[in-house]
């Protein structure tokens, strides 16, 4: 890579991390103006595995397919999943086929499919492993390459967001553990979330993807100072114990969207995890890194109102529903209320699919949703 005081290539947009986030940013620039110079940087090789739950809601397939990419081949090998099964805190259990399948795509495959999918728009793509960002009065500079604006889509613990701003604030960041394990007897081809009250809110779940195979997991909001591993592993066994062994056990912190910090003006924009656009009621980061990606890579040509116009965007496309998730999160911090939303799923199917709209993708409040919490 250049040093700054080389004579530096210019790019029109750098995009940070080539994850969903980053690859969805850097076509969306190309689909704006076919000719423009889009750089994706990523510390890693691909395939590379991305610790996650592996759920793919329909709704972010239909964003990159917005995007000009092939939805069907990048699931391809892992068939629809149907069916879902929801376990409250107090007990209350409701199984119902979803609106709209999802599927369970290994992040392994699943980014390595996006990428290519990018490469063939004409995205260009290098290994690097970013550590400086600067901006400048007339670009941005990232280890020495000049860009006319830098989208910063390098996950949660993004060096593009140190450049802007602090951590999260206290209780807007979730720990979850995940693994791959067989699927369990029982529940063929159907995803499976079961929540306790303690250390509320905290789930654990089961995503088969097809194969014989499923992502299992564990996470909780953070509310303290994290819990050691040992006590991690411990609740996950006395809430969702795993026959077998678990495999690729590993953990990640997620940044919710409640704590996600505001889209400043100038020519550095964040995207997905960096952003802290995680779902704080599903822990769903997928469908939000495209669509976030996608809205910042259409502002990025527009150099050093790229800002601005990203935050404007991003308000019509998602502000109500960041409201609703917002709103949503804090009166559910009572258990009792999610039972009864439980409850409710059980006996109106479209509860349970308004209910998995403002989980999975862009969904509201709607009236018959605020009328099955009340306990």
């Amino acid at each position: 890579m250049p040093t700054a005081d080389a004579h530096p290539e210019r790019w029109d947009v750098i995009v940070v991390g080539a994850g969903p986030a980053g690859c969805a940013a850097a076509v969306a620039a190309r689909r704006e103006r076919p000719g423009a110079r889009v750089l994706l940087l990523d510390r890693a090789a691909f395939p590379r595995d991305k610790v996650c739950g592996d759920g793919i809601a329909a709704e972010a397939l239909d964003v990159l397919a917005e995007l000009g990419m092939d939805a069907a081949a990048i699931a391809d090998g892992y068939p629809p999943v149907e069916r879902l099964r929801l376990s409250a805190p107090g007990g209350a259990e409701v199984e119902r086929r979803m609106a709209r399948a999802a599927h369970v795509i290994p992040r392994r495959v699943l980014d390595a499919r996006i990428l290519a999918e990018a490469l063939s728009q004409g995205v260009e793509f290098r290994r690097h492993a970013v550590r400086t960002v600067q901006s400048t009065p007339h670009g941005v500079v990232v280890d020495g390459l000049r860009a006319d604006v830098v989208v910063g889509a390098d996950g949660a613990e993004s060096v593009v967001r140190r450049a802007l701003h602090p951590a999260p604030p206290a209780g807007t960041v979730a720990l979850a553990f995940r693994a791959y394990a067989d699927e369990p007897a029982g529940q063929p081809g159907t995803q499976v979330i079961t929540m306790t009250s303690a250390h509320w809110p905290a789930y654990a779940w089961s995503f088969p993807d097809g194969t014989g195979r499923a992502n299992v997991g564990y996470g909780e909001v953070l509310t303290a100072a994290p819990p050691s591993r040992a006590a991690m592993l411990e609740r996950w066994d006395a809430l969702a114990p795993t026959a077998g062994t678990r495999d690729a056990l590993r953990a990640h912190r997620l940044p919710l969207s409640t704590g996600r910090p505001p889209v400043p003006d100038g020519r550095i924009l964040l995207v997905g995890d960096a952003q802290c656009l995680i779902n704080p009621l599903t822990g769903e980061g997928i469908f939000y890194a495209v669509r976030s990606g996608q809205l910042a890579g259409r502002a990025a040509l527009a150099g050093a109102g790229a800002g601005s116009l990203y935050r404007r965007t991003m308000r019509r496309a998602l502000g109500r529903h960041f409201r609703h998730t917002t709103l949503l999160a804090r009166v559910t911090r009572a258990p009792r209320l999610i039972d009864a939303a439980v409850r409710a799923c059980r006996h109106d199917q479209r509860v349970f699919d308004d209910l998995l709209r403002i989980g999975l993708a862009d969904g509201l409040l709607t009236p018959r949703l605020v009328t099955g919490l009340r306990p």
